[in-house]
């Protein structure tokens, strides 16, 4: 069994200051896909590059204190290979490795936020239509697929504590909400739903008016597989209890 965990840490040095070091050595998962790093792998220390027991391959964004991914992984599970999307406008920005192993292929993806007024809509919109085309791809080539993150969209109304307050906001775009309609039509999972249709869960949290407190939340972060991979999806689950980020991580334990 491999567990695979997905973090927003909003700053992976401030995330080292808040206790992400001592989260990982206590819960040892066997990969962490991190999104929004806001750092080159020459600005941080070296116990953040390379925790006890794991290594670790970055994707930066041009841009100095923006976006980011990075992937932690121990050595019984090492990647065959590392790459980015290979679209020019969202590897400038940071946003997906595509991370290659053995039984399944991991991508860890950063969707960038449509932002108020629809400003980056159609930059969200083509983001979206990109990552479907590579995860075809990858099926295509007889890979098994994990794609996880941020995804800044709230899928259904149960994935947000306040649907109705919110459907001209960024992350509960109409044309958002379709994106991922779109996606999982064309044979992907989202694996917290396929376990749990509870309502309240959330992975996200305003800074703002103790959000967090009153579980006033927003589900944005999933790990989705390809359908023919979910019978080796055998739990997922959202670790609302960890803080150090505005976002929780998220969990899959795959055999």
């Amino acid at each position: 069994m491999l567990t695979l965990v997905s973090w927003n840490v909003n700053g992976v040095r401030a995330a080292g200051r808040n206790g992400f070091l001592q989260w990982l050595d206590a819960m040892s998962p066997d990969v962490v896909c991190l999104q929004e790093t806001k750092a080159h792998l020459g600005d941080v220390e070296p116990a953040l590059r390379e925790p006890k027991g794991y290594s670790s391959v970055w994707h930066s964004a041009v841009k100095k204190g923006y976006s980011g991914v990075a992937t932690y992984y121990k050595a019984k599970c090492g990647p065959l290979s590392v790459k980015t999307m290979g679209v020019a406008e969202f590897d400038n920005e940071g946003r997906v490795q595509v991370v290659e192993f053995k039984d399944f292929t991991l991508v860890n993806a950063y969707y960038p936020n449509a932002q108020a007024e629809r400003a980056r809509l159609d930059y969200k919109l083509r983001f979206c239509a990109a990552m479907l085309k590579l995860c075809n791809r990858l099926r295509k080539a007889g890979r098994n697929v994990v794609v996880c993150g941020d995804y800044n969209i709230a899928h259904k109304e149960i994935d947000l504590a306040r649907p109705k307050d919110n459907r001209d906001s960024p992350g509960f775009y109409p044309e958002e909400c379709a994106c991922m309609d779109t996606f999982i039509g064309a044979g992907y999972v989202d694996t917290f739903r396929h376990f749990t249709p509870d309502p309240h869960q959330y992975t996200w949290w305003s800074y703002r008016s103790n959000a967090r407190e009153k579980n006033v939340g927003w589900r944005i972060d999933y790990h989705c597989v390809n359908v023919e991979f979910i019978p080796r999806v055998k739990k997922a689950a959202i670790h609302s209890d960890v803080h150090g980020s505005d976002h929780c991580p998220v969990s899959i334990v795959v055999k």
